[in-house]
């Protein structure tokens, strides 16, 4: 039998709010350094979370691209150009 619990649980992270994602991804980290669980329930939680923290830089980047800032154009016209993080 063939396990499709991995690609169930991406599609799963996949699905979720940023919110949701790094709520989560915090309990699994409280839980890790706890020590809480047994070692194969340890690395389970530690792929889950190495595949929520990818998730929520995905939407962070997403948001990125989406924010525009507000400048002077010459003509002295408002304009709107891409907003650069570095």
């Amino acid at each position: 039998m063939e396990n499709t619990q991995p690609a169930e649980n991406l599609a799963d992270i996949n699905a979720m709010s940023f919110e949701a994602a790094l709520a989560e991804l915090k309990t699994i980290v409280e839980r890790l350094e706890q020590g809480e669980g047994k070692l194969d329930e340890a690395i389970d939680a530690y792929d889950r979370g190495a595949k929520l923290k990818a998730h929520c830089e995905t939407k962070l980047r997403e948001a990125q691209e989406k924010i525009e800032k507000i400048a002077m154009g010459p003509d002295g016209q408002p304009r709107t150009e891409p907003f650069d993080v570095s």
